[in-house]
């Protein structure tokens, strides 16, 4: 007997850096996968709400990776989806828990900039909506041609302070299959997403430059506490709830991963 999600088609909103690599692993799953990226429908313009109305099929699988737009776009397009989508996923960011320094999925949202505010209204939107949802909350996303690595490479990673504020990040692979496994999931909720290990700027930029053979990154002038990222991200209740084990549970495993891909 088939699957009962096999019997969906699935939609990719933003089918970039992370959403072109869900379209994949729900392709080789067997479904039919709709990627719908900038080049196709803008949702900055008019019309667009519409067209992405019609390119929809009944009781699809959404994925919402389209980031912060103006006007609040990318929280307005959820409307087109009204009475066609089964269920979304939404993939928001860490920063919508602002200045808490310990997050795990019982922190509450504390939002501090437009941006942040915005990510928390579409969170809002896609958990009114008439459809299952979940709302993913990923940390820094890393992989082949984006993160630490690439910046050391190109000298161009700058640390704020002495670089000792943490930051949790989640390789792209690992965010892939948390969002694959949510969207054939009935799991709701909002969930941080991060890789196990937790680390300081200084920390992992060092170990870049080690790996690439490069001068180890510099102490930046000092920022004030609004401006420097200090979060440490436990995301091991979502890969709990679906079954999901990282391939990539630290910087340590990620960083030659995505360096041997490039």
């Amino acid at each position: 007997m088939r699957a009962p999600w096999l019997q969906r088609d699935a939609i990719i909103l933003g089918c970039g850096f992370t959403g072109s690599r869900v379209a994949r692993r729900l392709a080789e799953r067997g479904l039919r996968v709709i990627t719908i990226r900038k080049s196709q429908i803008d949702f900055t313009q008019p019309g667009s709400v519409e067209a992405l109305r019609e390119a929809a099929v009944p009781g699809c699988l959404v994925l919402h990776s389209v980031p912060f737009l103006p006007s609040s776009a990318d929280r307005v397009l959820l409307t087109a989806l009204h009475g066609i989508a089964s269920r979304v996923v939404y993939l928001s960011t860490t920063g919508v828990y602002g200045a808490a320094e310990f997050v795990d999925e019982h922190t509450s949202v504390q939002p501090r900039t437009p941006r942040e505010v915005a990510r928390m209204e579409t969170e809002r939107t896609v958990a009114d909506g008439p459809w299952e949802w979940l709302i993913l909350r990923p940390a820094a996303i890393y992989g082949p041609g984006r993160g630490v690595h690439v910046a050391v490479r190109e000298g161009r990673y700058a640390l704020l302070g002495d670089g000792c504020n943490y930051i949790s990040r989640i390789h792209v692979e690992d965010l892939a299959a948390i969002a694959e496994a949510g969207m054939l999931s009935d799991l709701q909720g909002a969930y941080p997403v991060a890789d196990e290990h937790p680390c300081p700027a200084r920390e992992i930029g060092e170990f870049c430059a080690d790996l690439l053979g490069v001068p180890n990154p510099v102490s930046g002038e000092d920022v004030p506490e609004t401006r420097r990222t200090n979060r440490r991200v436990d995301g091991s209740e979502i890969c709990r709830a679906l079954d999901v084990k990282l391939r990539y549970p630290s910087y340590r495993e990620g960083v030659p991963a995505a360096l041997k891909s490039e």
